[in-house]
């Protein structure tokens, strides 16, 4: 297509010309107010000089029409695949392919998008932006979204050089029930009520006769839920207490409504850790010796635990003939620590405890039955455990996992962690602590120990062993508490770094925290955790046999994941979530929940199609939205600056872009001929002059 344009190319400036300009008109416009002749043909001659430093020439332009380019912009986020909408919008981006096809010199640019990382939600505006980048704004005709409205990044719209319009997803009549916690927090004191708020709402076109009040079922770490009825529309308090320390999984659901969008909202997890107040520990030594202070040091290193400790140092049969009314001794409250508070104390260590008729065995007997209740007791046995005074021979025996010989062992040796004791949580790698082994040496490179009591295991399960095979250190659950055993008072030569000394305040303290049910220290469970999308997977098992762990996902599938033993006793595996949500996760009698992102992703916090969001955008740039529902609307070409959208139908503006192939310039007349054209007129008015 060719194209001709006028153009000047001055000889001199053309501040110069419009002067000589206004010069020629004042002159010509004197010369008819004296009433010359010739004033018209001088005119002209001005006229054509003026024209000739102005120099005119022709440009002509070999043009190459370029195509319009309509963008379309296709949400495939999570939101999109509830109810129909996903087949909605495959039919929509067939008919908008077709439509566009059917415009003469139009071509259409595609853009997906889908979930953005991080629960960011739908970005389509800074999608759009992106392909808008990539192409030239003078040939962009049109945009169009193909979306339930629902677009997380409004702020991003770009500059549009053409109408904006949207197609929209979803029906008139959805409506939808979500759960949301509004107020959580991240830590929490165990056996106190914490309060979280939460609220159950409903959006959209709800039924009438929808009731005004839901059922919501809370559960704690996959257990068995407890249900309340709770209004709709509301703030609602719900108290919790923590039933154990370390990380609690609360999970809230609201059972879902016939005819609702999706009951992926329908619940909510809420991880809180839980932390021990104080934790109370009674600490009683049978009598001084050298290991005694180790418990104590142990216990008070922590500023957390609050410790009461008794040394019984005058027992009832010592006759020193120093009258009581004289001694500055503290008497030792037995009633008030083993029967009005003894459910107070988490901890019971029996430090060389021999029965002298201080404890009698009403008051042990109400031991054993703290620790059937969920207490705990550890027994640190000297000599004095296989003699007539030994605790075994008191109600305490029924829940002893071992039982004593009388025979005290005398001679050195190194403790060692029994093949059972590598898989717990207890004593796992508990070699890589203190000194290394010399060379040629086997086993750790602890110091040895010179006493041990032998005894027979006869429950429980031995993680330390002693001479010639024999449990140093035995570990038990009763009823609802624990019970530990430990066959040897020396200890303490581990603090004193005898021979290299040992891992002493390692395993006291995993010992402690064991008997305190740490979550961190169950030799059973099964955990995971979140980082992203990725999550990671651990089983603790004491035996075998543990291959695969069972995930039950937001939307229902199963899905079977292996597992691999990395360490003995600890199994793990590492799988990618597909999607954010809440999932749980079973293997054998061991259940957990994590929730990937959070259990209620973005995509699914305002789930009814809606053109709130794009409107001021729609406005801005005359397009405007059209539900896919009530048939997809005609492709018009309208003009620039016109509104691009009515009942049926939605406009884009032709751009007319094209690309100059060649380019020619050429002057309108020679200069000889404008020089002679003005001799001529100039000659003219000069014989029209003088004849006058």
């Amino acid at each position: 297509m060719n194209w001709g344009t006028v153009i000047f190319a001055p000889f001199l400036p053309w501040p110069v010309l419009w002067a000589a300009l206004a010069v020629a008109v004042v002159t010509v416009m004197f010369a008819g107010w004296r009433g010359l002749s010739g004033w018209g043909l001088r005119g002209l001659t001005a006229l054509v000089l003026l024209t000739a430093l102005a120099n005119p020439s022709l440009q002509t332009e070999d043009r190459q029409p370029l195509s319009d380019i309509v963008l379309l912009v296709t949400d495939r986020s999570a939101s999109q695949k509830i109810g129909d909408r996903e087949a909605q919008t495959s039919a929509a981006v067939a008919a908008v392919k077709a439509k566009i096809a059917a415009l003469p010199n139009t071509e259409l640019r595609q853009v997906t998008v889908g979930d953005a990382p991080g629960d960011g939600g739908t970005l389509a505006m800074g999608a759009l932006s992106g392909a808008l980048a990539e192409e030239p704004r003078g040939r962009v005709a049109g945009e169009i979204v193909i979306s339930d409205g629902q677009v997380h990044d409004m702020a991003q719209t770009p500059d549009l050089p053409a109408p904006l319009n949207l197609l929209m997803t979803g029906h008139e009549t959805d409506w939808d029930r979500r759960l949301t916690i509004k107020d959580a927090p991240a830590f929490a004191i165990m056996g106190e009520p914490v309060t979280l708020t939460l609220r159950i709402e409903d959006q959209g076109k709800v039924p009438a006769g929808l009731g005004k009040s839901a059922p919501l079922e809370v559960s704690i770490d996959g257990g068995e839920p407890q249900s309340y009825d709770v209004p709709v529309g509301e703030d609602i308090s719900v108290p919790v207490t923590l039933p154990h320390g370390g990380m609690n999984a609360l999970q809230f659901r609201v059972a879902a409504q016939p005819g609702e969008l999706t009951d992926r909202n329908n619940a909510a997890v809420v991880q809180i850790n839980g932390v021990r107040d104080r934790l109370r520990v009674l600490l009683v030594s049978g009598e001084p010796h050298a290991g005694e202070r180790v418990w104590r040091n142990l216990l008070k290193s922590d500023s957390s635990v609050d410790l009461v400790h008794f040394t019984i140092l005058r027992p009832p049969e010592k006759q020193d003939g120093v009258p009581v009314s004289e001694l500055s001794l503290i008497a030792f409250p037995t009633r008030e620590l083993f029967i009005d508070k003894i459910d107070q104390f988490d901890l019971i260590i029996f430090d060389r405890y021999r029965r002298r008729g201080i404890l009698p065995s009403a008051y042990l007997d109400n031991v054993k039955n703290y620790v059937e209740n969920g207490g705990a007791v550890l027994v640190a046995a000297g000599p004095e455990f296989g003699s007539a005074d030994s605790l075994w021979r008191s109600p305490l025996a029924d829940i002893l996992p071992v039982t004593p010989s009388s025979r005290v062992l005398v001679q050195g040796f190194k403790p060692e962690i029994t093949k059972l004791g590598q898989r717990h949580p207890v004593t796992e790698g508990l070699a890589a602590f203190g000194p290394k082994p010399k060379p040629g040496e086997k086993g750790p490179g602890w110091g040895r120990w010179f006493r041990q009591i032998e005894m027979e295991a006869r429950g429980g399960q031995t993680v330390m062993s002693g001479i010639d095979g024999k449990p140093l250190l035995v570990l038990d659950r009763v009823g609802k508490g624990r019970v530990a055993m430990l066959a040897s008072d020396q200890a303490w030569l581990w603090s004193r770094g005898y021979e290299g000394g040992g891992p002493q305040l390692e395993l006291l303290r995993r010992l402690a925290h064991w008997m305190m049910k740490e979550p961190e220290l169950e030799e059973e469970a099964l955990t995971a955790t979140a980082e992203g999308q990725t999550v990671t997977i651990t089983r603790r098992s004491l035996s075998e046999g543990h291959d695969a762990v069972t995930i039950t996902g937001p939307d229902g599938k199963l899905v079977t994941v292996p597992l691999t033993e990395t360490e003995p006793g600890k199994f793990t595996a590492t799988w990618t979530a597909p999607d954010m949500g809440l999932y749980r996760l079973a293997e054998g009698d061991q259940k957990a929940v994590i929730a990937v992102g959070p259990s209620a992703p973005r995509e699914f916090a305002e789930t009814i199609a809606t053109s709130d969001k794009l409107a001021p955008a729609l406005a801005q740039h005359r397009g405007g939205a059209v539900r896919l529902e009530d048939g997809m609307p005609d492709i018009r070409q309208v003009g620039e600056g016109r509104v691009a959208a009515g009942r049926g139908w939605i406009g884009i503006t032709p751009r007319h872009a094209y690309v100059t192939r060649d380019l020619r310039v050429m002057p309108l007349l020679p200069a000889w001929a404008l020089l002679l054209l003005a001799a001529l007129l100039a000659i003219g008015a000069w014989l029209r002059e003088g004849r006058r």
